[in-house]
C-alpha cells in the first residue's frame, strides 16, 4: 500500500512538472533559447556568417545548427553574400512540344552569374542536392522531387503531366560558394498561347485524409493578414510511425493562387499529443488573396501529401 502511494505521488510530481502529453513542446533542435545562444538573427545578409542552407531567414554569427529544421549552417563568405545575384536555371524539355499524358524529359542547367557556365557542384540539403516542385496552373497537380545529375552538368527528370496548360516550376539548391537559391520557371504543355487564367479558389480547412494519415489545419490569426506573421498549426493522426521525411519532420509548399508567388518551408517546432503530432509553420504572405498550400510528411515509409486553401487579407 505504502509503495502504490509512493507511486501515486511520484506520477503527479511528475505531471505537474511536465504538463500534458498535448503540451510538450519539441524543438527541433534544442529549446528556443537555443536561438540566443547561437547569436541567430532576421537579417538577410550576413557578412562572413552561417546560414541554414533551407531556412534562409535562419542566420548566425557562430557555427551551429538551425533550430528550425536540424541543417547544420554553412559558412557564408562576403564573396557569396545572400545579396549576391541569382543563379539563373535553363529548363527545356525533350521533346520540346511537351503534350498531356505523355512521358517526357525536363532538363535543368545552372548558371554561374558571373562566369555564365554551367555549376555542377551543388551542397548537399535536406538528403538532396536540388529539388524540384511542379505545379499545374489549376493547382490540382502537385510534385516534389529530385532531378538527377548528369554527365553534361545538367540535371534531368523523367516526368508525365497529366493535363495542358502552365505549369510552375520551383527549382531549389544550393550552389558551393554561393548562397541558396529559389528559382522559377515556367512549362507548357500542349498550346502555349492559350490565355492563362487564375482558377477560383474557396477557403478550404477540412479534415484533409493521406495515404496513412488524416490532416487538419488551424490558423493563427484566424484570418492570416500580408506582411505580418502566421502561424500554421498541422496536426497529423495517428502518431505512432511518424518519421522524417528527407531530413525534416515536414515540408511545406505555399503557392499564390496565380503562381507568382512560392515559398518553401519547414515547421518551425513539433508538439506530441496523445494520438496526433502537430507541426508549427511559420508564413508570411506577400499579398493578400487565396493561396494553396501543401504539407508532406512520413508516416511507416509512406510519403502523405495534403492541401488547403487560405484566405490571406489586405
Amino acid at each position: 500500500m505504502i509503495r502504490l502511494i509512493a507511486l501515486l505521488v511520484m506520477a503527479i510530481g511528475y505531471a505537474l512538472l511536465n504538463g500534458p502529453p498535448s503540451a510538450r513542446t519539441q524543438w527541433t533542435e534544442g529549446a528556443p533559447e537555443a536561438w540566443a545562444r547561437l547569436d541567430l538573427s532576421a537579417f538577410e545578409n550576413p557578412a562572413d556568417g552561417f546560414m541554414c542552407p533551407m531556412d534562409r531567414d535562419v542566420v548566425s554569427k557562430t557555427q551551429g545548427y538551425c533550430p528550425r529544421c536540424r541543417m547544420k549552417l554553412m559558412k557564408v563568405e562576403t564573396s557569396a553574400r545572400a545579396d549576391s545575384p541569382e543563379y539563373p536555371v535553363v529548363a527545356s524539355s525533350e521533346p520540346a512540344a511537351l503534350q498531356a499524358g505523355a512521358p517526357a524529359a525536363l532538363r535543368f542547367r545552372v548558371e554561374n552569374p558571373e562566369t555564365h557556365t554551367a555549376v555542377n557542384d551543388f551542397e548537399l540539403v535536406h538528403e538532396k542536392f536540388y529539388h524540384l516542385f511542379l505545379v499545374s496552373e489549376d493547382l490540382s497537380f502537385f510534385l516534389h522531387t529530385h532531378p538527377e545529375p548528369q554527365p553534361d552538368a545538367s540535371l534531368r527528370l523523367r516526368v508525365t503531366l497529366p493535363k495542358t496548360g502552365m505549369y510552375r516550376v520551383l527549382s531549389d539548391f544550393y550552389p558551393k560558394g554561393g548562397t541558396p537559391q529559389l528559382v522559377s520557371n515556367t512549362l507548357f504543355v500542349g498550346n502555349n498561347s492559350a490565355a492563362q487564367t487564375t482558377p477560383h479558389l474557396s477557403e478550404d480547412l477540412s479534415v484533409q485524409r493521406a495515404e496513412n494519415l488524416t490532416a487538419s489545419l488551424t490558423a493563427e490569426p484566424a484570418r492570416p493578414v500580408a506582411h505580418a506573421k502566421t502561424q500554421l498549426y498541422l496536426r497529423w493522426e495517428p502518431n505512432d510511425g511518424m518519421e522524417p521525411y528527407l531530413g525534416a519532420m515536414g515540408h511545406m509548399l505555399v503557392a499564390s493562387a496565380d503562381l507568382v508567388d512560392m515559398m518553401h518551408s519547414h515547421p518551425l517546432q513539433t508538439t506530441d499529443g496523445y494520438k496526433y503530432k502537430q507541426l508549427q509553420f511559420q508564413v508570411m504572405f506577400p499579398r493578400a488573396g487565396m493561396y494553396r498550400v501543401w504539407i508532406q510528411s512520413q508516416r511507416k515509409g509512406v510519403v502523405n501529401t495534403v492541401a488547403f486553401n487560405i484566405a490571406v487579407a489586405e
